[in-house]
């Protein structure tokens, strides 16, 4: 029988001396293993006597756990030294470029955003906001949206429980960015030039609606104010966004409750592979709706329509994005697909600006 003082001597001492991971793991099939020296010791401790078991057995446990703490230890040791010498070994020289391109995309929602504020700060407006969860008298009554209105409808809002109603009406997820023009109008004096750009909610899903998307919103208000203005002001946008010298509109009669008179704007362009362009003039393609404040708008804001006029004018923010860039599906901005980022996305390096370009 192998003397237990004579193996524990031998493996410790190959233990402590191994110089690599390998030799290290090797001693420890052969001795800790299922065939190895100290388990073929333990697996004789059933077939000796009682009196043998009491006296062999603490030795025999006593070697496997000595032998594995110092495999584990020297294991440590090694690793450690291996990662030392790596460490040291490998430099970088941290006055070269990187190696690796930039990663990181601007969204196409997040560039339109920049492009639109960029192009009406130009204008004189300044950016307006409001919280996305409203309440029925700023997204509806004080637009002049009367209460039988489709719009108010189950099936189009998106309304939290009428527990949570206030003295303005139920909750809701405001629909539209309207509301930043309401709550504008009755916290800062007149004149006013503000956009109102941001997400808004409405129960739809297909390839070109979502449930969630983003809106902006011009308003201006001001004495004298008229559909001359309106004009000047849609058609300098325009121009701007999509990067153009000379565009053709069309401003045909339409209904909205909160404008009075309302128009539709369309854009004289072709379309080819989803691609918009504004040099050819095959067909007409409606970019936004717009109008004169409704006097009763103005009136629920606490101002005098006799005294003050205003336009208003909005358009769907991933509209424009999809035009002016060539996308087909809505869907896929709110996948989160980083192929399609890189695919889509902006230099986050290079901001729009008026005269570098919007879509710089």
């Amino acid at each position: 029988m192998t003397d237990p003082a004579d193996l524990r001597s031998t493996l410790l001492a190959e233990a402590h001396a191994a110089s690599s991971l390998d030799a290290l793991e090797a001693l420890r099939v052969r001795a800790l293993g299922k065939q190895g020296a100290v388990t073929t010791l333990l697996k004789t401790l059933g077939h000796a006597s009682p009196e043998e078991r009491q006296r062999l057995g603490p030795v025999y446990h006593a070697l496997r756990e000595e032998l594995s703490a110092a495999i584990a230890g020297r294991r440590t040791a090694l690793e450690d030294a291996a990662l030392e010498s790596r460490l040291t070994a490998e430099r970088i020289d941290l006055s070269l470029p990187a190696a690796r391109p930039q990663q990181g995309r601007i969204h196409p929602i997040s560039q339109v955003m920049d492009e639109l504020a960029e192009i009406f700060a130009d204008l004189g407006f300044t950016v307006g906001t409001g919280p996305e969860i409203e309440d029925e008298w700023h997204n509806f009554t004080a637009l002049n949206i009367p209460e039988h209105h489709p719009a108010r409808a189950m099936h189009d809002t998106f309304y939290f429980p009428e527990v949570q109603s206030g003295e303005r009406g139920r909750m809701l997820l405001r629909t539209h960015t309207s509301p930043v023009q309401i709550r504008s109008m009755m916290t800062h004096e007149p004149p006013l030039r503000v956009i109102a750009p941001g997400r808004v909610y409405r129960s739809d899903s297909d390839a070109t609606h979502t449930p969630m998307f983003h809106q902006v919103e011009a308003l201006v208000i001001d004495r004298d104010i008229t559909l001359g203005h309106l004009k000047w002001t849609v058609e300098a946008f325009t121009k701007a966004f999509f990067e153009v010298d000379d565009v053709a509109l069309r401003f045909r009669p339409s209904y909205f409750p909160f404008t009075e008179p309302s128009m539709e704007v369309d854009v004289a362009c072709s379309i080819e592979n989803g691609v918009l362009d504004l040099t050819k003039r095959g067909r007409w393609l409606e970019i936004m709706g717009s109008g004169m404040v409704h006097p009763r708008v103005l009136t629920a804001c606490g101002l005098d329509p006799d005294e003050w006029q205003g336009f208003a004018f909005g358009m769907g923010i991933d509209r424009i994005a999809m035009l002016k860039y060539g996308m087909t599906d809505l869907r896929a901005f709110f996948d989160g697909d980083g192929r399609w980022i890189a695919h889509y996305g902006f230099d986050p390096l290079r901001a729009p600006s008026i005269s570098g370009g919007a879509g710089a």
